[in-house]
């Protein structure tokens, strides 16, 4: 009667083992060249037990895309007798460059709040960090000015529901990067929620690159910044002399 006790308190703790996350994407490099309009991203996994079988209980999936950080200034602007000029500003050092979550079901119906702030797992959540000694409320003001204008320039998203899960094994996600997007490495975590916890996480990384000219462009405007300057001035003076001529023709 023991040994029967002592196996089923084994499988049931066999059983109560967190989940084991496979995720994939479907490139890991994107390359932007011209005339690039952006890319859409399949993210997909699979969940499985720690003996690399089907995962025996039902999961919530949340994945998260992340950009390079950036350092960014938001500034306010005032209409002042009929102008409009800036006002407050406020420096974030560590702003993503673009940020989007896909969850199997609204994040609130997922986990609480104090969750939720610990991994990111929403807008509201994320975690911007301003230069130097602000005040609360204004920094909260701000925050949500900046997530506003990167959701509305399409370098934030938020879908929940996005997300889905087939025969409690496999997820997948699909995910769009605007045409402006910044390069970069992009790391994509995936996380398997149960009851309100984050059981699983798993990482993988897409790498967003310039080829052909926009490659030469910036290679040079990052390493040769003189020679990068003349030859704008060159290009500028070039077409001035070209309109110019053109102009007189007519």
């Amino acid at each position: 009667m023991k040994r029967l006790l002592a196996l089923a308190a084994c499988m049931l703790l066999l059983g109560a083992r967190d989940p084991i996350l496979v995720p994939e994407i479907s490139q890991h490099e994107v390359q932007v060249r011209q005339g690039f309009t952006g890319a859409d991203l399949l993210l997909f996994g699979a969940i499985l037990s720690p003996e690399g079988s089907r995962a025996a209980q039902d999961y919530d999936i949340v994945v998260v895309l992340e950009g390079p950080v950036q350092s960014i200034v938001l500034r306010e602007k005032q209409k002042i007798a009929g102008m409009w000029i800036n006002a407050d500003s406020m420096e974030f050092r560590s702003a993503p460059s673009y940020f989007a979550v896909a969850s199997s079901r609204p994040i609130e119906k997922i986990v609480d709040d104090k969750t939720a702030a610990i991994y990111e797992l929403g807008l509201q959540w994320l975690q911007l960090s301003p230069i130097g000694v602000i005040d609360p409320k204004e920094q909260r003001r701000f925050s949500a000015g900046l997530v506003d204008l990167m959701r509305r320039e399409g370098f934030y998203r938020e879908d929940q529901g996005a997300v889905k899960i087939s025969g409690q094994v496999l997820y997948q996600a699909r995910m769009s990067l605007p045409s402006s997007v910044q390069i970069g490495t992009y790391t994509a975590e995936t996380f398997a929620i149960r009851n309100g916890k984050v059981v699983a996480s798993a990482i993988t990384r897409v790498e967003v690159t310039k080829q052909g000219f926009e490659r030469f462009v910036t290679v040079t405007a990052e390493e040769h910044g003189l020679i990068y300057g003349l030859f704008a001035v060159l290009v500028s003076v070039g077409m001035g002399w070209i309109a110019g001529r053109l102009f007189a023709l007519v």
